[in-house]
C-alpha cells in the first residue's frame, strides 16, 4: 500500500538572538549599500570573513533529518518533551512554514487543528467561520452546507452560532474548530494537543470522532502529552527528541521508552547500606532495593495498572525466613496502603537462609499518575513481634498514565491516588 504521508530527511532551523536593525533614511540605506563592498574587501584583508557577525544571530535546529511514512487510515501519535519539535513537524506538514531541508509528500486534502480556533476570524460569526474554514480546506459550499448541522450539533454551540467568535469562551472556540476540521472530511487530519482544553465529556466525544475518522480510512497525526490517549487511540507512535526521531513503533512500547528514558533516567535501583531513612536501632539487614515492572531492567517508572516487583537484597548473620512489608505513600508522605507476608504467611515454611533477595509482587498497581514513595519493613517468621530493619522513604517512583479503562480518559486528580474497577447497573 502506498503511504499517504512520506517525510524524508525533514529539517527546520530558526535564527535566534538576531539584533533588530535600526530604522534608516533612504540616504543612509544607499550610503550603506555603496560602502558594503569596500567594507567586505577590508574585512577579508584583515582576516575576518564575517561582516557584521554580531548581528547574524545564532541558528537552532527545531527538526533535523526526520523521516517516516504513514499509511492510509493510520492514527499516528507523536510524543516528546516540550520543545522537542512536535509542533514544528505539524506546522511544516500544514504548510504554515517551509522546511529548511528535506521533503514532505502528502497524498490527500489536509485539515489541521494546531491550536484553539486555528483559522478563525474573531470578527466573523461561528456560521461564517465554519464556511470560511471549509473553503480553506477546499470544500464546496454545498458540501459544507450538507455537514453544517452535524458540525454545530457536535460542537454544542447552536445558541451562539450567529455570534462573533471573539465572544466565545476557549472551550467553545475549541469545540467548533475541532468539529469543523473533523466533519469536513479531509483525508489527513493533524491535531496538536487541543483536546486538553475540553471537559471530560467532550474529550470522550472527540476521541470517539477521531476513531470514527480513522475507521473511514482517513489518517490522523496526533500530538499529545496524555499517554493514556496516545495508547488508546493510536496505531503507532513517534518519539521526538531534540528535533530528531528517537524511536517509532507500538504506542505502549514507545510510551514506556519515553517515560523511562526521559522522565526518570537511571532510576529503579537504590542502595540501602547507608540509607538516611533507616530507623534508629535497625540491624542493617537490607542491602539494596530494585523495582521491576514490564522490562528486564530496573525502572523508576510504572505504567498505570501494570505489574510492579519490589525486590530487596538482604544479608543476615544467622539463617532466617524473611518477612518483607511494603507501605506505599504519596509523594507528600501520606500512607496509601501496605502489604506484608507477615499477614499471609507466605514463606513461613521456607528453608532459612543467610542472604538472598525477597520480592513483593503486585499484579497490577492501582495507582493514578503521580510520584510515590516506599517504606520497607524487614523481619523474620521466628519472631513475629518486631521488625529487624526499617527504612522509610526507601525509594521514589513515577506512575504514568495508561488506558486502563479502554476509553483514553483518566479520572481527575481530586479522586485521589488510587483507582479501581467497578461495574454499574440500573436496579
Amino acid at each position: 500500500m502506498r503511504p499517504i504521508i512520506k517525510v524524508e530527511k525533514l529539517s527546520k532551523r530558526y535564527r535566534i538572538g538576531r539584533r533588530r536593525e535600526p530604522y534608516r533614511t533612504v540616504r543612509e540605506s544607499l550610503t550603506t549599500a555603496l560602502a558594503a563592498p569596500v567594507r567586505g574587501i577590508g574585512a577579508l584583508l584583515n582576516g575576518n570573513s564575517r561582516v557584521n557577525g554580531h548581528n547574524a544571530g545564532e541558528w537552532v535546529w527545531a527538526l533535523r533529518d526526520v523521516s517516516f511514512e504513514v499509511t492510509p487510515g493510520e492514527v499516528l501519535g507523536i510524543i516528546g518533551r516540550n520543545g522537542a519539535g512536535k509542533s514544528t513537524l505539524l506546522k511544516l506538514m500544514s504548510r504554515i512554514t517551509e522546511p529548511t531541508d528535506g521533503r514532505i509528500e502528502l497524498y490527500g486534502r489536509v485539515g489541521s487543528l494546531l491550536e484553539v480556533g486555528t483559522g478563525f476570524h474573531p470578527e466573523l460569526t461561528g456560521r461564517e467561520n465554519t464556511f470560511l474554514m471549509g473553503a480553506i480546506l477546499g470544500m464546496r459550499r454545498a458540501e459544507i452546507s450538507r455537514k453544517f448541522d452535524d458540525i454545530v450539533g457536535f460542537a454544542e454551540v447552536e445558541k451562539f452560532i450567529d455570534t462573533p467568535v471573539k465572544h466565545y469562551s476557549s472551550g467553545m472556540y475549541m469545540r467548533l474548530a475541532f468539529a469543523v476540521a473533523a466533519h469536513l472530511e479531509p483525508e489527513i487530519l493533524l491535531v496538536d494537543e487541543v483536546l486538553a482544553v475540553g471537559d471530560a465529556a467532550f474529550q470522550k466525544k472527540c476521541l470517539g470522532k477521531m476513531g470514527d475518522v480513522a475507521k473511514e480510512g482517513r489518517t490522523i497525526l496526533f500530538v499529545s502529552h496524555n499517554m493514556a490517549t496516545i495508547q488508546s487511540l493510536c496505531d503507532s507512535c513517534l518519539l521526538i527528541k531534540n528535533g530528531g526521531l528517537e524511536a517509532q513503533g507500538d504506542p505502549a512500547q514507545i510510551v514506556a521508552l519515553y517515560t523511562e528514558a526521559e522522565l526518570r533516567p537511571g532510576s529503579g535501583i537504590q542502595s540501602l547500606v547507608a540509607h538516611p531513612g533507616r530507623r534508629r536501632g535497625s540491624m542493617h539487614l537490607m542491602k539494596a532495593l530494585s523495582l521491576f515492572s514490564e522490562s528486564r531492567d530496573p525502572a523508576g517508572t510504572v505504567r498505570m495498572g501494570s505489574p510492579l516487583s519490589v525486590q530487596v537484597a538482604f544479608s543476615s548473620p544467622q539463617p532466617i525466613r524473611p518477612i518483607l512489608g511494603v507501605i506505599v505513600k504519596t509523594g507528600q508522605g501520606a500512607p496509601i496502603f501496605g502489604v506484608s507476608n507477615r499477614w499471609t504467611y507466605q514463606g513461613v515454611d521456607a528453608s532459612p537462609v543467610i542472604e538472598g533477595t525477597i520480592a513483593c509482587n503486585f499484579e497490577g498497581l492501582p495507582l493514578n499518575p503521580g510520584t510515590y514513595l516506599l517504606d520497607l519493613y524487614f523481619g523474620e517468621f521466628a519472631d513475629l513481634t518486631r521488625d529487624l530493619d526499617i527504612v522509610t522513604d526507601a525509594i521514589s517512583f513515577e506512575v504514568f498514565a495508561a488506558d486502563v479503562y479502554g476509553t483514553g480518559l483518566l479520572p481527575p486528580q481530586f479522586t485521589g491516588p488510587v483507582f479501581c474497577n467497578a461495574t454499574w447497573d440500573l436496579v
